[in-house]
């Protein structure tokens, strides 16, 4: 009990979102996932007797079009997508959307596209939460990335997940419908050597250095072993970094030129402080920053990047695509966008687009995939048939505050939902108390300036209820006083009478968030 077993893992985060994901409307609100429709029935197009999923909605948009698809579909798998069916099917719960809203303000009936429409963006919504999680929870600012797509129906969705992240580029490998295989295929061999310690970056400078090259050489001659050069193997070098006194270590990989005798100096300490102030917003001053493990990381390069590689890229025409062509389309088709509704839509076949450049909006037809290019992206392919789409100026969707929408309701519950689950990974990470940090006895909510709750995390329900009467309680205080809360302050509040604690010991840290002022 109490021992820490590490090993080595990959950082994978998955979201339950996806073209078999169900689709529901319940309670007035917009539903996706987490139920899977499966392979096996499958959506309703697949003519299985299958469920309502994303598929069938990107179906009724005309983003996928049965026409391209192979017959394998019914129960003697010799049939076409049903797109009649997934239309009836949509169609009865655009017909539920609109009987709640009949007789509300400025009610407008929802065509089956709309609710379709809708489905899609709850979708796209629930793929950049996690996204969000991974990029804006450490600090890194997501709009200077570019997304890199794949899966045979990511280049359905990446486009509007782009946008919806403040994305200006989305890369479609040639593969991507198949670029797990593929990245099998390709993938470097990797060697890791790590050993745990309790050392000081400082002041046991020359015994990490010496440790650090022991394993390094235990990494080569094992890549060496398996058959590869002295050529083909790099490494790299990691020391896993904490402040004296907490328990969060970061892996913080060799910075600068590097090599045997870096160590010492302050890029090891340089690297750890930055990733920690870009992540967490503030140091520990004064601290000690401690050693708890080394490790090497050997990489067997399976391409020659001086050879196969390189060359590669200059069939392709080049890193940066080579000069593009206008392309005339295969067929013209009709497809839904907002905000414009259904409009003409280009079709083009990737075989057909080598060195190309087409503008939005457009479907590119793959034998493995199925890319929707949105109005306003340009998508730009090299000789091999690798997609870039950028995004210029797009249509924003305006959003009524004043007017009750399921769509809405259910894409801004998953952004506040988002919001308040990474206040809680960042408050566990950062704090020194057993209490918060193992035993996860704290929560996390948004309050409207009234300080009703909105939207919580799904930590310990029970502070919910007494937490949105702290902050009332706050706010009415502050106003009491003559000097009502303003940009900057932070209301720490731990009476269990007035400010509405549950336990004696609660303390509940409050900051108002301001829009222009208000």
């Amino acid at each position: 009990a109490g021992v820490t077993i590490q090993a080595p893992q990959l950082d994978i985060n998955t979201v339950a979102a996806g073209g078999g994901s169900r689709l529901f409307y319940e309670s007035g609100v917009f539903r996706v996932g987490p139920e899977s429709a499966g392979s096996h029935p499958g959506p309703v197009c697949y003519r299985k007797n299958g469920h309502l999923a994303i598929t069938d909605a990107n179906v009724v948009l005309g983003r996928v079009l049965p026409e391209y698809f192979p017959r394998i579909f019914g129960e003697k798998e010799d049939e076409m997508l049903d797109k009649e069916s997934a239309v009836a099917a949509m169609a009865a719960i655009a017909d539920a959307v609109n009987e709640d809203v009949e007789g509300g303000a400025d009610a407008k009936r929802k065509t089956v596209e709309d609710v379709a429409m809708g489905f899609v963006k709850v979708a796209n919504e629930a793929m950049c939460r996690p996204i969000r999680a991974l990029t804006q929870m450490r600090g890194l600012d997501v709009s200077k990335h570019t997304l890199a797509c794949f899966g045979g129906a990511g280049g359905q969705h990446a486009c509007a997940i782009a946008r919806n992240l403040g994305m200006k580029t989305v890369y479609v490998h040639r593969f991507s419908g198949v670029l797990s295989a593929v990245g099998i295929g390709l993938a470097d061999v990797c060697v890791e050597r790590q050993r745990p310690v309790s050392l000081d970056v400082e002041v046991d400078a020359a015994d990490i250095e010496a440790q650090l090259g022991d394993l390094d050489v235990e990494a080569r001659v094992e890549l060496t072993a398996k058959g590869f050069s002295e050529s083909q193997i790099k490494t790299v070098r990691f020391l896993n970094l904490r402040y004296d006194g907490t328990d969060v270590a970061i892996m913080t990989e060799q910075a600068g030129e590097g090599g045997p005798g870096h160590v010492g100096s302050r890029s090891w300490s340089q690297s750890f402080t930055d990733t920690y102030q870009r992540e967490f917003g503030f140091l520990l001053e004064g601290r000690r920053i401690i050693v708890d493990d080394l490790r090497v990381r050997a990489e067997g390069k399976a391409l020659d990047q001086a050879g196969e590689l390189q060359e590669g890229i200059e069939e392709c025409g080049g890193a940066a695509g080579g000069e593009a062509r206008p392309v005339e389309p295969y067929a013209v088709s009709t497809a839904y966008f907002e905000p414009r509704g259904l409009q003409p839509t280009a079709i083009y076949l990737i075989g057909n687009l080598a060195s190309s450049s087409i503008e939005g909006p457009a479907i590119i037809i793959d034998e493995i995939s199925t890319i929707v290019v949105e109005p306003g992206c340009t998508a730009r392919t090299d000789a091999c048939g690798n997609v870039t789409i950028t995004l210029n100026d797009i249509d924003a969707v305006k959003v009524d505050s004043t007017r009750q929408d399921p769509v809405q309701l259910a894409v801004f519950s998953h952004r506040f939902m988002s919001i308040a689950e990474q206040m809680g990974r960042v408050l566990q990470r950062t704090s020194v108390s057993v209490n918060i940090k193992e035993r996860l006895d704290f929560s996390c909510a948004l309050f409207d300036r009234s300080g009703n709750l909105v939207s919580n995390a799904p930590h310990l329900p029970v502070h919910l209820g007494a937490m949105s009467e702290a902050v009332k309680y706050q706010i009415k205080h502050a106003e009491t006083l003559g000097s009502p809360l303003k940009e900057g302050d932070v209301v720490i509040a731990n009476h269990p009478q007035l400010a509405g604690g549950s336990h004696l010991p609660d303390i509940t840290a409050i900051t108002p968030v301001f829009d222009n002022g208000e």
